[in-house]
């Protein structure tokens, strides 16, 4: 009975302190796309990610019933950093829902100014408010209606102490005409959030990669586990506790009720039973320690991703190429910094075609020979099937009226025209591609079937092409499977080196760009298309994970197109519109939201692009 009071004590007094209107909530998965949009429109960094931001605790004085419900302690606010721009996950501040997302957009004009400089919190937002405000006067009317559904919200100055009740006069000033409060007053307490700004304090994250010699940083990472909590959480390196039995008596009961202490959860291990519990305390910790434990798991095996003996690996087929890399930060190409190394299938046995794609195959076979130019004749010939009466006259005459003729060109041919285009296949051949679509098919399985239909397709235009597969594991070596080279015709022995693709490393894929445009602009073609399908964005072991990788890939895309080449990306991957429209652009790239439709429809694609 005592119990079943206190739930419904609990319930009550947390619904009376609660200030906010859930009824009206915005939440940031319905508008992500939208912001993301226009945060690059009006000229922010088109390389950020739009992400999640995590609760923060702001210390500011609380209502009563906010300290006895023990609610409000933390507050989403809005940050950037250099990887992405944070927002909050929900928006629920204002009793209209217009409002909330009125919210979301300010936020992101906002964040387009800041370009991280050591500021005070109050000037700062101040003059990115100025700037937003003056650069784009259509907002103005949108940021009146927020302040004004702000304060009213805000808790009044006469019943704060006058130290506080000096900083909110000062905050409410700031809100109303900024740039007219040069500093805020001090106070014991922080003053109260303003959602309408950055954040004061952004949490940093703790580096992802270790220093040199971390063997922990280099394991590849198995599958993973969704977690449904879109929320970052500042983190940093903790030392491993020493485990050493304790008796009961040293243990303070006071830190029986808060998360904040160490939790030893192995995240090596793929099997962890305590995931989900896990997952739910994540949710209650502000901050993440995390430490390095070398020890295995009992009864589990841990593999690294190492690279196979020479014995059991592919056929290299040479030394290697090496190519340079672009350092975003330092903004400049690193010559030499990565090193190709071309490889074939060495098991790869000649094959037919698979028998449950030969009807897919036949049909496409026939759509595509539409596509195969009309036999026309080639007049002028210094030989040919028959002889071009019209040429022959005309030299006859000319004879005949006593004038010096040459007898070439009195033929005529007949030929099939020409298709001026060359394409280049480059495929993912990652890790992640190991993964399940469904019940019956993996990704690498998609791809496989899409190699062969393309192929296929492409045979019966007579169109020049070729095939690779790529993956890596950091910067030496970035392995590039021959598939089919521009040189061969397509044939069982290429079937079967399709048939034998498996999921390799990682995804450097800026080196693969550079080393397939090499390949493509030697070919002799007024229209060269350079097509790459993914299922995922840049990433490796080394720094190239983030936006280093993702500029990089940027930069080699860039100097394919002055090249004379025509990138296009096909994708699985549902976040891609999150980063490929900073990658290609607009309009050279395109999602397939169901995997398992991919092998029909890249041939289809593919007759699109160069019809």
């Amino acid at each position: 009975m005592e119990e079943k009071v206190g739930e419904l004590w609990h319930r009550m007094i947390t619904r009376m302190a609660d200030t906010r209107y859930p009824e009206a909530a915005v939440h940031l998965e319905e508008i992500e796309l939208t912001v993301g949009i226009m945060f690059r429109a009006l000229g922010g960094d088109g390389g950020l990610e739009v992400l999640a931001a995590n609760a923060t605790e702001h210390g500011a004085r609380r209502g009563l019933l906010q300290r006895i419900a023990g609610s409000s302690k933390r507050i989403e606010l809005a940050w950037r950093d250099a990887q992405s721009l944070r927002l909050p996950v929900s928006i629920d501040y204002f009793p209209e829902r217009r409002l909330n997302h009125y919210l979301y957009t300010w936020l992101a004009a906002l964040a387009v100014g800041d370009h991280q400089q050591e500021e005070a919190w109050l000037g700062k937002n101040q003059r990115l408010t100025l700037k937003t405000l003056h650069d784009y006067p259509g907002i103005g009317k949108r940021y009146r209606l927020l302040v004004d559904a702000h304060l009213a919200e805000r808790m009044p100055p006469e019943k704060l102490p006058t130290a506080e009740a000096a900083q909110e006069q000062a905050i409410r000033q700031a809100l109303l005409h900024p740039g007219s409060v040069d500093r805020l007053p001090a106070a014991k307490r922080p003053p109260q959030p303003v959602p309408l700004w950055l954040h004061p304090f952004p949490p940093i994250a703790a580096p992802s990669s270790g220093g040199a010699g971390d063997q922990e940083g280099e394991r590849g990472g198995g599958e993973t586990k969704d977690i449904e909590d879109m929320q970052r959480h500042k983190s940093e390196r903790a030392k491993k506790p020493e485990k050493e039995d304790q008796g009961l008596i040293t243990i303070r009961m006071e830190n029986i009720f808060t998360w904040g202490e160490f939790m030893n959860m192995d995240r090596g291990s793929e099997d962890n039973d305590d995931l989900e519990s896990a997952a739910e305390a994540l949710k209650d910790m502000d901050n993440l320690s995390v430490s390095r434990d070398a020890k295995a798991s009992a009864g589990k095996l841990r593999f690294d991703l190492d690279l196979p003996s020479e014995a059991n690996d592919d056929r290299v087929l040479g030394e290697g190429i090496l190519l340079p890399e672009w350092d975003f930060k330092k903004q400049k190409l690193i010559p030499k910094h990565c090193r190709i190394v071309p490889m074939m299938a060495a098991d790869a046995q000649p094959r037919e075609l698979p028998e449950r794609l030969r009807g897919t195959a036949k049909k496409l076979r026939a759509q595509f020979q539409h596509l195969t130019p009309a036999r026309i004749w080639h007049r002028g010939q210094q030989d040919g099937c028959e002889i071009d009466l019209d040429a022959y006259l005309r030299y006859a005459s000319d004879r005949a009226a006593g004038h010096t003729s040459a007898s070439d060109g009195l033929y005529r041919d007949l030929r099939v025209g020409a298709r001026d285009l060359a394409c280049l296949l480059l495929a993912d051949l990652s890790l992640s591609t190991d993964t399940w679509v469904n019940n019956h098919a993996r990704v690498i399985d998609v791809i496989r079937d899409s190699l062969f239909l393309f192929a296929e397709s492409l045979a019966a235009t007579g169109d020049r092409f070729a095939m690779y597969g790529f993956s890596s594991r950091k910067r030496d070596p970035v392995r590039v499977h021959q598939l089919k080279s521009f040189d061969e015709h397509y044939s069982a022995s290429v079937r079967g080196r399709i048939d034998a693709i498996k999921p390799g490393y990682y995804t450097r894929m800026g080196a693969a760009i550079r080393h397939s445009s090499e390949l493509l602009k030697a070919q002799p073609a007024g229209r060269r298309l350079l097509l790459i399908l993914t299922d995922g964005k840049p990433n490796d072991l080394d720094k190239y994970e983030g936006r280093y990788g993702i500029e990089d890939t940027r930069r080699a895309i860039h100097e394919a197109r002055q090249l004379g080449l025509q990138p296009f990306c096909v994708t699985i991957d549902a976040q891609a519109n999150d980063y490929l429209p900073h990658l290609f652009g607009t309009g050279s790239y395109v999602v397939i939201h169901k995997p398992s439709q991919l092998p029909r429809e890249l041939p289809l694609l593919y007759a699109k692009l160069t019809a």
